[in-house]
């Protein structure tokens, strides 16, 4: 059965999802957003899929199965035992470093298999498809390597293995190293294993020094490492673009039918991963987001903006049913595309300037924004106010339920807001009185029209009477201070109705699906941030240390969690949530100056 306890590996061009027994269960190609060559994991989870859409490495008699991540590395290491005690080491990789002064990082994937102890007797078994798992591949041997085609994309998997077992699919002893190489129909320029060899070690090298510049917390650093590595490998180097996962249609909970594409960029999303790094002193991602950035500003057709878009800046992503996969465990639909591009959010605009602000001030950027950005952006900022008190579709994105989120005009104060700290601190005294009055306006719109005097809270919407979790962000975008009573209370509300154990939901009401039924990750970091913010540290940690517990075996999550079981459920590796852990472990870890 398919489970979510999965490795991840990837180089900014594209991502490969591998489960513990070596097994290649999902990769997208060209590119993050790609068709899944391997798609097993969308296609029921059998164990032996006739239908292929997966590479395995097998070992017989398999007895039991260890996999870690090389240390401060994205390299993936899978040993597999025997019944007799033979085993096998798999090292995966996608191929990232310095060459020629820029970042080498071809959609290539690299597996290197070499015996661990005595004479371990394995099978290899590639079987890609395309089109979402709908045809089967066209192949031609050359001397050394297998070559899949389809209707446009060819690939080629070269080895030093013989390639007969390979192609046949035929037991056979491993006795010394093999290596193989997957990625463009390209002869390769040096030898199999001097090429593999090379690209292992430096490699390795480029994600220990990646690693080594991070400005980690004191406590929970391993975590935190892993989380960064992650993130990182969910951006789309080539332009700039940040996927909310790798996957799609893995279902919020079971049987749900809340299965969506999660292949894009969300501009909320990517501001929340961009401050997280930033945390962390890695700026590079901001730099190259707000290239992408530029180009969806300079494009808005009237000052629109989309939540969503394509990582090559697409407009379009129109939702489909694809009938040729049966869905993770077997739980369709699986959808390509997300219609969440046509909907009205209005935290979007907010959530574009926040994105930018700390590269207005920033003196380590190589390229810091200007006053000719920051007039570009003023017209976000005017959308923002135009739209503060305007019905949407919500952060949430509900699908037949538009009104005017709190959520959403507190994004559009946050527009205005910072939009004034950057005409100050760029001279433009004017410019700054004018975004403080309309931050003032929006604040005020808020506090009146969003308290709920009988829930002695903020609702959700303005004039509502229910409660979601994303009114504990009041605090983090600094919209009330933490003292404030009426943050106070609404805290107190939202942890009365929203949480489970120690896990939040974003709410507890139904949507065009009904009531959720799993805890939504990011929420439950909100929670905490909040209380931390609120003195109540040590719960803050006790909870944080709980759902670092919930993390699969190498460290990751998902977007969801079943508070009753732990299962995690919904796309996968999760942005949003992988974001929490770093910014839990930087509020509530000890400082370094008391320990060391």
């Amino acid at each position: 059965m398919s489970t979510l306890d999965l490795g991840v590996i990837g180089n900014g061009t594209y991502g490969a999802l591998i489960d513990d027994k070596a097994r290649i269960v999902w990769c997208c190609l060209p590119r993050l957003d790609g068709d899944p060559v391997f798609c097993d994991l969308l296609n029921g989870g059998r164990e032996e899929n006739p239908d292929g859409g997966y590479w395995s490495v097998e070992i017989e008699n398999l007895a039991s199965s260890r996999q870690f991540y090389r240390p401060n590395t994205a390299i993936l290491i899978t040993e597999l035992t025997d019944k007799d005690g033979n085993a096998v080491e798999i090292c995966d990789f996608a191929p990232r470093f310095t060459r020629r002064e820029r970042i080498f990082q071809p959609m290539t994937l690299v597996r290197r298999v070499r015996p661990l102890a005595g004479s371990p007797r394995i099978r290899i078994r590639i079987r890609p498809r395309f089109n979402y798992g709908l045809r089967e591949p066209g192949t031609t041997r050359g001397s050394n390597h297998i070559r899949f085609f389809h209707s446009g994309l060819a690939i080629r998997m070269t080895t030093n293995a013989p390639l007969t077992y390979v192609q046949d699919e035929t037991a056979f002893n491993l006795t010394t190293p093999l290596s193989f190489i997957l990625g463009p129909d390209e002869t390769l320029t040096t030898g199999i294993e001097e090429t593999a060899r090379e690209f292992e070690e430096r490699t390795d090298d480029y994600w220990r020094r990646w690693v080594r510049r991070l400005a980690l917390p004191f406590e929970w650093q391993q975590a935190v490492i892993r989380a960064a590595i992650t993130l990182k490998l969910c951006c789309f180097e080539e332009t700039g673009a940040i996927v909310a996962a790798l996957t799609t249609s893995i279902p919020e909970a079971a049987n749900s039918e809340r299965n969506w594409d999660y292949r894009f960029c969300w501009l909320r999303d990517a501001f929340f991963v961009v401050r997280a790094l930033n945390s962390l002193a890695e700026v590079e991602t901001m730099e190259i987001y707000l290239r992408y950035l530029g180009n969806i500003v300079g494009a808005a057709a009237g000052g629109h903006l989309q939540p969503v878009y394509g990582i090559g800046l697409e407009t379009a992503l129109d939702e489909h049913i694809v009938p040729s996969l049966s869905g993770y465990r077997g739980m369709g639909p699986v959808r390509r595309g997300n219609q969440a591009f046509e909907h009205f959010q209005h935290d979007v605009y907010g959530n574009v300037i926040l994105a930018a602000s700390q590269s207005f001030f920033d003196e380590r950027l190589l390229q810091r924004l200007t006053v000719a950005d920051f007039e570009r952006f003023e017209q976000v900022g005017e959308r923002a106010f135009a739209l503060h008190d305007q019905p949407d579709a919500g952060m949430w994105e509900l699908r037949t339920m538009a009104r005017i989120h709190t959520s959403s005009s507190l994004m559009c104060w946050a527009a205005c807001d910072r939009l004034s700290n950057i005409a100050a601190h760029l001279g433009l005294a004017a410019r700054a009185r004018y975004w403080r009055e309309r931050a003032r306006t929006v604040h005020a719109a808020i506090c009146e029209r969003a308290w709920n005097p009988k829930l002695g809270a903020f609702a959700e919407s303005f004039g509502g009477d229910q409660l979601d979790a994303s009114l504990l962000l009041m605090a983090e975008v600094n919209f009330l201070k933490p003292d404030d009573e009426r943050f106070r209370k609404t805290l107190a509300a939202i942890e009365k109705a929203l949480r489970r154990g120690n896990h939040m939901f974003r709410y507890a009401t139904a949507d065009d699906f009904g009531i959720p039924r799993n805890a939504f990750n990011i929420c439950t970091f909100w929670y905490i941030d909040a209380l931390a913010r609120v003195g109540r540290t040590e719960e803050a940690r006790e909870i944080f240390e709980s759902i670092l517990a919930c993390r699969n075996g190498l460290g990751l999550l998902s977007e969801d969690t079943d508070t009753a079981t732990g299962e995690h459920w919904g796309n996968y590796p999760q942005t949003y949530s992988l974001v929490g852990i770093i910014n839990s472990a930087m509020r509530l870890s000890r400082r370094w100056e008391e320990q060391v």
